[in-house]
């Protein structure tokens, strides 16, 4: 099950807590990560993945260039074991023979780059596994995606409810 969401919906105080904080994080880092002009961001997609061995096959974010350049995942799941749980994430690093294993484990917060420099898969989860993704826009990419989208089809609705949100410097903010 997957839901978009800013935090704005009814008794989600919470993940709006959550992604102010992570918003505030990539404001701070800005002017550090290459050169990316980070300038917005998808909803927060809050995912509940059924167990039964269900898995996420190798993959890359953004192949595309439609203007994602970071995966930002916050892991909720208590109490998780990957020996007896599964649902590794597994990250390979463009050009490295080495590989991330990563355990989706409560509280973890992770942050990579949504292009090829990361194609990533998530082994069979033996129970529900839960996640929030956000990924944060390039501007320049991002304006670049929409203006050949635009032009493919002006009739066409994005209708995946993923929206976006536009990031202000707010790091002075208590």
């Amino acid at each position: 099950m997957i839901m978009w969401m800013d935090g704005n919906e009814e008794n989600c105080e919470n993940i709006k807590l959550l992604m102010e904080c992570v918003d505030r994080l990539v404001l701070l880092c800005k002017g550090k990560l290459g050169s990316y002009n980070i300038n917005g961001r998808t909803k927060g997609m809050v995912a509940c993945y059924p167990g039964n061995d269900t898995k996420y096959l190798r993959h890359i974010d953004n192949p595309n260039a439609d203007g994602r350049c970071m995966t930002c995942i916050y892991y909720i799941n208590k109490d998780w074991n990957v020996e007896t749980d599964g649902g590794l994430l597994r990250i390979f690093p463009e050009g490295q023979e080495t590989v991330a294993n990563i355990v989706p484990k409560f509280d973890r917060l992770l942050f990579f780059w949504s292009d090829r420099r990361n194609p990533h898969e998530v082994q069979a989860a033996k129970r529900c596994r839960y996640a929030i993704t956000v990924w944060y826009f390039d501007a320049e990419e991002r304006a670049a995606a929409m203006k050949r989208l635009s032009g493919q089809n002006n009739n066409n609705n994005n209708n995946n409810n993923s929206g976006s949100k536009n990031l202000t410097n707010q790091t002075n903010k208590q």
